[in-house]
C-alpha cells in the first residue's frame, strides 16, 4: 500500500486554505496549513511533509523568502508556488528562491493536481549523482563518456552543447530560469547573456528535435526560461 503524501498549504486566506484542504484530502493528501511565511517555518520545522504549496503574495514574510527558508532546511521537499500575477518577476523570483514549479490564478483545481503530483514524482525519483545513463523519448545520455545519442545514433556536440543538454536532462520537468542555466554552464559570473543561451538551445534543437519549430524535448517557459520534458512520461 502506498504511503501517503502530506502537504502544506501556506496562504493568509482562510477561505481559499479550506477549500483547498478539503479537494486535496479528498484526493488523498493528508493536508495541514498556515496562514503566515513564518507560521509555516515554525510548522515544516516541527513536522516536515512531502510538499509546500506556498502562495508569493503574503503579508509579513512573503512567499520568496518563505520558499528560500523552506528550501534551507529541506532540500528533498517540493515547492510549488502560487501567484496571483502572471509576472515575470514573481516567477523568476520564485524559482532562484528554490521552488520546484509555479502555478498562477485562477487556476483550475486538475491544473494545480496535476503541477503537484509532477513535483512529487520527481522528488520521489530523486536525481542519484551515480547514474550514468539518463533516457528521454528516444535520447540516450552518457554522462561518463558525455555522449548523446538519438535512436542509437551518436550526435556530434560541442562541450557547452552537452553540457547544456546534460543539465536539462538531469533536471526534467522543472522550470528553469535563463540565470540559473547561464550560472550552471558558463559560470556564476554569468545570468544577463541570453543570446548565448538562445544560440545554444537553437542549436540544439536543430539536433535532438524532429522539427525544431515545434521543439517536443526543450520546451520555452514564456518570460522565465526553459523546461525540458521528457515524452516517455507523457500519460504516467
Amino acid at each position: 500500500m502506498q504511503e501517503q503524501q502530506s502537504i502544506l498549504i501556506v496562504d493568509d486566506e482562510p477561505a481559499l486554505r479550506r477549500a483547498l484542504r478539503t479537494s486535496l484530502a479528498a484526493t488523498g493528501f493528508l493536508v495541514s496549513e498556515a496562514g503566515t511565511g513564518e507560521e509555516a517555518i515554525q510548522r515544516f520545522a516541527g513536522s516536515p511533509c512531502d510538499l509546500v504549496l506556498l502562495d508569493i503574495n503574503m503579508p509579513g514574510m512573503g512567499g520568496v523568502e518563505a520558499c528560500r527558508r523552506l528550501r534551507r532546511l529541506a532540500t528533498g521537499t517540493g515547492i510549488l508556488m502560487i501567484s496571483v500575477r502572471d509576472s515575470e518577476n514573481d516567477t523568476v523570483q520564485a524559482l532562484e528562491a528554490g521552488a520546484d514549479d509555479f502555478v498562477i490564478k485562477p487556476y483550475r483545481f486538475r491544473e494545480l493536481l496535476a503541477r503537484i503530483q509532477a513535483v512529487l514524482r520527481r522528488t520521489r525519483a530523486g536525481r542519484p549523482p551515480e547514474a550514468s545513463i539518463i533516457r528521454a523519448g528516444v535520447l540516450e545520455l552518457d554522462l561518463v563518456h558525455r555522449e548523446l545519442k538519438k535512436g542509437g545514433r551518436k550526435l556530434h556536440l560541442s562541450p557547452t552543447e552537452f553540457d547544456l543538454i546534460a543539465f536539462f536532462m538531469q533536471h526534467p520537468g522543472e522550470p528553469v530560469t535563463h540565470a540559473r542555466l547561464l550560472r550552471a554552464i558558463w559560470g556564476p559570473e554569468y545570468g544577463e547573456e541570453l543570446e548565448y543561451l538562445r544560440s545554444y538551445v537553437r542549436m540544439l534543437r536543430k539536433k535532438i528535435e524532429e522539427n525544431p519549430g515545434r521543439p517536443e524535448y526543450i520546451l520555452t517557459e514564456p518570460w522565465v526560461g526553459y523546461r525540458f520534458r521528457n515524452p516517455t512520461d507523457e500519460g504516467r
